[in-house]
C-alpha cells in the first residue's frame, strides 16, 4: 500500500513556513498576556475584554466572530486536503487518520475517567485538540533534523484533528436550541451550495454576504456561531482539476492566510490567556478536571497517536513512509499535545460562566502545551539526524 509521499510541495513550504512565523508571534502573545494580567495594569487590561460593544463583551466578539474567520480558514484547509491535499487519496490519509482519531479518544476517556458524574465533565473535550500553528512552530526549530514526511504526516494529522474538534464543538457543545434560527442557517447554507453546485456562482462577495447572514443565524440558534465558518467553506467553490489559482476557495485561502497567523490567533490568545493567578492556583491544578487536562494532552496525545497508528500499520491497513520511524510517530504524537487555540476554546465553552474553573483549566492548558513542546522538542532533537529532510523543490520552470 502506497505511503504518504515524503518530498515537500511549494504549496505546502509556504503554508509550513507561515505557521512558523504565526506560531512564533502566538507565543509571544501568549507570554504577554499573563504578565500583563498580574501586572500593576492587570485590572485595567481584564477590564478592557469584558466591555461591551454591541451587546456583546469583545472578548465574545473575538471567540464568536474573529474566531468564525479562522474557522473559515480551517474549513479551506480542510477542502483543499480532502479534494487535492494529503487527505484526498484515503489509502495515504489512513495514517494520519488513525493516528488522530487515537489522539483525539484517548485523552477524552483519560479525563472522562477522572471527572466522570462530576461538574467538570464537560471538559473533557479540551484535551481533544491539537495547535497546528504551535505544534508545526515548534518543529520548524528542528530544521532537518527531522524527515520531511513527519510535517506532512503532522498537518494532516492536525488537520483531522481539527475537523474532530468542530465535530465535538457542534455536537456537544451547543446551548439551548432554536429550531427556527438553525433551520434558517441551514437553509442559507443550501443556498450558497446551490449558486456553487447548480448555478456555478464563480465570485466570492455573494457567498461571503451569505456566510455572514449564515453566522447570524447560527449565532442566534445556539449552535456556536463559528460553526458558520466551517459551512461556508465547504460552500465555495473548489475545483481540484481547474487551475488552482483561479480556485475562489484557494483565493480566499490564500488572503486569509495571514490575517488568520498574524491577528486572529494572536488576538485570541490575548483576549484568553489574560488569567489571574490566585493565591490557590497550585490547588486549582491539583483537581481532577486540571489533572485531566495535563494528563490528556501530555501523556494521551502521545500514547492515542502512537498506538492507533502502530496498529494501523500491523492490521495492514496502511503503513509508515520509507523515512519515517516509530520514534518520528512518538514525537509526533509529543507535539500533538500542544493543545492550545482549540483547547481554550472549548474550555470557553464546556464551563460558561463557571470563571474559576476556566482559568484553572487555562492554567492547565499553558502547562500542558508547554511541557508537550519541550518533550516534543528534546525527543525529536535527540533521535533525529541532521539533513533527515529532502532537499527544497526546484522551482517551477516559466510557462
Amino acid at each position: 500500500m502506497p505511503a504518504i509521499h515524503t518530498p515537500l510541495s511549494l504549496t505546502f513550504k509556504r503554508f509550513f513556513d507561515s505557521e512558523k512565523s504565526g506560531g512564533i508571534l502566538l507565543i509571544l502573545c501568549t507570554l504577554v498576556s499573563p504578565g500583563l494580567a498580574n501586572s500593576a495594569f492587570g485590572t485595567s487590561y481584564l477590564h478592557f475584554w469584558h466591555r461591551q460593544v454591541g451587546g456583546m463583551s469583545i472578548e465574545h466578539w473575538v471567540n464568536d466572530g474573529l474566531m468564525a474567520i479562522f474557522f473559515l480558514f480551517i474549513g479551506l484547509e480542510l477542502e483543499r486536503e480532502l479534494y487535492s491535499g494529503e487527505l484526498s487519496d484515503l489509502r495515504n490519509a489512513l495514517l494520519p487518520i488513525f493516528a488522530a482519531a487515537g489522539g483525539i479518544a484517548v485523552p477524552a476517556l483519560i479525563h472522562f475517567s477522572l471527572n466522570a458524574g462530576t461538574p467538570t465533565q464537560p471538559g473533557m473535550g479540551i484535551p481533544m485538540a491539537t495547535d497546528i500553528a504551535f505544534a508545526l512552530g515548534v518543529l520548524a526549530l528542528l530544521g532537518n533534523r527531522v524527515p520531511a514526511s513527519l510535517k506532512v504526516f503532522l498537518t494532516a494529522l492536525a488537520v483531522m484533528d481539527d475537523l474532530g474538534a468542530i465535530i465535538v464543538i457542534a455536537v456537544f457543545y451547543t446551548a439551548e436550541l432554536s429550531a427556527p434560527y438553525l433551520l434558517a442557517a441551514l437553509a442559507v447554507f443550501g443556498m450558497l451550495l446551490a449558486m456553487n453546485r447548480l448555478l456555478r456562482v464563480m465570485a466570492l462577495l455573494p457567498y461571503l454576504a451569505g456566510g455572514a447572514l449564515m453566522w447570524y443565524l447560527m449565532l442566534k440558534s445556539g449552535v456556536h456561531a463559528t460553526i458558520a465558518g466551517v459551512l461556508l467553506a465547504f460552500a465555495i467553490p473548489y475545483s481540484s482539476t481547474q487551475d488552482d489559482e483561479a480556485s475562489p476557495s484557494h483565493k480566499l485561502e490564500h488572503f486569509l492566510h495571514k490575517p488568520a497567523a498574524f491577528l486572529v490567533l494572536p488576538v485570541f490568545a490575548l483576549a484568553n490567556t489574560g488569567i489571574a493567578i490566585s493565591p490557590d492556583w497550585a490547588q486549582a491544578l491539583g483537581s481532577t478536571n486540571s489533572l485531566g487536562i495535563l494528563a490528556g494532552l501530555v501523556a494521551g496525545k502521545p500514547l492515542g497517536i502512537t498506538l492507533l497508528a502502530f496498529v494501523a500499520v500491523a492490521l495492514g491497513i496502511c503503513r509508515l513512509p520509507p523515512d519515517l520511524g516509530w520514534k518520528h510517530v512518538l514525537g509526533a504524537g509529543l507535539l500533538g499535545g500542544i493543545g492550545f487555540t482549540m483547547s481554550i476554546f472549548i474550555t470557553n465553552l464546556a464551563f460558561v460562566g463557571a470563571n474559576a474553573v476556566i482559568d484553572a483549566s487555562k492554567m492547565a492548558i499553558l502547562l500542558a502545551s508547554l511541557s508537550a513542546g519541550t518533550l516534543g522538542f528534546t525527543w525529536l532533537r535527540l533521535t533525529g539526524q541532521p539533513g533527515a529532510s529532502h532537499p527544497d523543490p526546484a522551482p517551477p520552470s516559466s510557462r
